[in-house]
């Protein structure tokens, strides 16, 4: 084992290993300055990038779509023989538990009902009518297209160059079109220390907010009190758990957590559509899914600049920050799991199904807690102004078998707290050991103990705010370095298909890409080894 952990560790543990322990060091030792200069950052990130964010991330929809439905839409993610080695229920399964099954959570209900009580831009008056539809649209908003979108350029890219042209699963590996061999030097190096950093903070963020709302679910149902303390044995004794759980390995471990917890998250979300205001919430789903697609392109660019508002600061750019910090680990996880997909079933898997799944979870469960506010059954708006964790359970606590209901909720958020963390430590594993598809248990337990110390960190320094915060500042470097992964990826997959033998091109003119289709017969073959760019390592 230890000859394994020597031959897989490089300069890329190691600087990130030594980065890690000076935050963690810095958090422990100087929480107070650590929250200001984050809070400075903060504040030059928004008013320097916050149109970055915006023009990036709506670019990468627009990006995944053009794919999707064009010609490149055909291309295998591996070679073309490959095909998925999940099931498509097991393979979608896994992009929520790897991707925003703990976020669920703590936003399916917080989010709109915090909207619903503060509106968006103040662009309706607090707890009416105006307010309850706007607070859906923003919320399909942030968990709709775009930011899957985000996880899908990545996932879609490092899939692509790992398995296609065997550049190995870094994001590094998916410069090669514009760096060439470079991507092998210093500079791939830096690439895939930026991505380690993002990951870290976008994962730490998300088992913050697990442990906050595992704080505040045991302080419903158990009377548990809600104190930093807590929070800190809550990520402790979860951390020896997901632990356990990638010491299983990734076709045991998170593939069927991932496939219990989907169930039971189905199991909670019909019960609370059966009991709840059935209609009421088909008639919502309805009508924020339509406001949603017509007001899409004004959300997309819209900052708010001509008038003195923070709420696209709190709200949208956190969240898009959120995503892209999370592209790395995410984006890894799903490449991952997707060998053998074609880029059309890959953009359908990854961006259509999991918003519309986002969009039911949200209108059954953010829908609901506004039924109830503009009701009087229960003022669950007023919860999640003061209590954004409580407000999961009190939404609960106003339909049939409450207690029943909070405890599966205290199940969920605690299975997808592990595998979350889970897949963190396999990726950073990964990452870490330049692509090894297989990190050896040491350097996973290693990532799997940062982790759990970055999101403590974090939550000493300032709790939501400080998650937020962080998150933000860190992810700023990874746009760009996105923005330059997806005109390399538009580079290899043109000079692929310009390849291609008959109508689209004459061979003279094939370039530096694998070949889409080469066929059985020697003469494509032979085409392929013609091919002037370098041939992937292992022919």
């Amino acid at each position: 084992m230890l000859e394994k952990v020597r031959a897989q560790v490089g300069p890329v543990f190691y600087v990130s290993i030594a980065l890690s322990v000076l935050f963690v060091l810095w958090g422990s030792l100087f929480t107070a300055n650590l929250s200001e200069v984050f809070t400075g950052a903060l504040n030059f990130v928004i008013s320097s990038f916050g149109w970055l964010y915006m023009l990036a991330v709506t670019a990468f929809l627009a990006f995944t779509l053009f794919l999707a439905c064009s010609r490149y839409g055909q291309i295998r993610l591996g070679k073309d023989s490959d095909r998925p080695e999940f099931s498509t229920v097991g393979w979608i399964a896994m992009l929520f538990a790897a991707g925003v099954g703990l976020s669920f959570l703590f936003w399916g209900v917080a989010e709109p009902a915090s909207h619903f009580a503060t509106p968006p831009f103040g662009m309706a008056e607090a707890s009416s009518v105006d307010a309850a539809q706007l607070s859906m649209q923003y919320t399909f908003f942030h968990w709709g297209l775009h930011p899957w979108a985000v996880y899908a350029v990545l996932a879609m890219a490092i899939a692509y160059f790992n398995f296609r042209w065997d550049r190995g699963n870094l994001i590094s590996a998916t410069l090669y079109p514009l760096l060439g061999d470079r991507v092998d030097g210093p500079i791939g190096k830096v690439v895939d220390i930026l991505g380690i950093v993002a990951v870290l903070f976008g994962v730490a963020t998300a088992l913050g907010l697990g442990a906050l709302q595992l704080n505040g679910g045991l302080s419903y149902v158990f009377g548990v009190p809600v104190r930093d303390g807590v929070q800190l044995v809550i990520i402790a004794v979860l951390t020896v758990a997901f632990l356990i759980s990638a010491a299983t390995g990734l076709k045991r471990g998170i593939y069927y957590l991932s496939q219990l917890n989907m169930g039971l998250a189905l199991v909670l979300a019909l019960f609370i559509l059966a009991v709840g205001p059935t209609a009421f919430l088909f008639d919502v789903f309805t009508q924020s899914l339509g406001q949603y697609l017509w007001e899409l392109p004004r959300m997309s660019f819209f900052l708010s600049v001509w008038e003195d508002s923070t709420w696209a600061e709190n709200w949208t750019l956190f969240y898009w920050a959120w995503w892209v910090s999370w592209a790395p680990f995410v984006g890894a996880f799903i490449a991952r799991i997707s060998k053998g997909r074609t880029i059309r079933e890959f953009v359908f898997g990854v961006l259509i199904v999991p918003s519309i799944v986002s969009f039911l979870w949200f209108t059954i469960f953010g829908g609901s807690a506004i039924f109830l506010s503009l009701n009087g059954g229960a003022n669950i708006a007023e919860t999640a102004v003061d209590n954004l964790p409580k407000a999961l359970f009190d939404t609960l606590a106003a339909f049939p078998l409450g207690e029943v209901t909070a405890v599966l909720a205290l199940v969920l958020v605690t299975i997808f707290f592990i595998t979350s963390a889970d897949s963190a430590t396999f990726v950073l594993g990964s990452m870490s050991t330049n692509g090894d598809p297989d990190p050896a248990g040491p350097i996973k337990i290693i990532w799997g103990v940062v982790v759990a110390m970055f999101a403590s960190v974090l939550l000493l320094a300032g709790g939501l705010s400080a998650l937020q915060t962080a998150t933000i500042t860190a992810a700023v470097p990874l746009v760009i370095v996105m923005i330059g992964v997806c005109v390399a990826l538009m580079k290899a997959l043109s000079s692929e298909v310009r390849a291609e033998p008959g109508p689209v091109g004459p061979a003279s003119a094939r370039p530096r890409a694998p070949v889409a289709d080469p066929g059985p017969g020697a003469a494509s073959r032979e085409a392929h080894e013609e091919s002037d760019r370098p041939p992937p390592t292992d022919q």
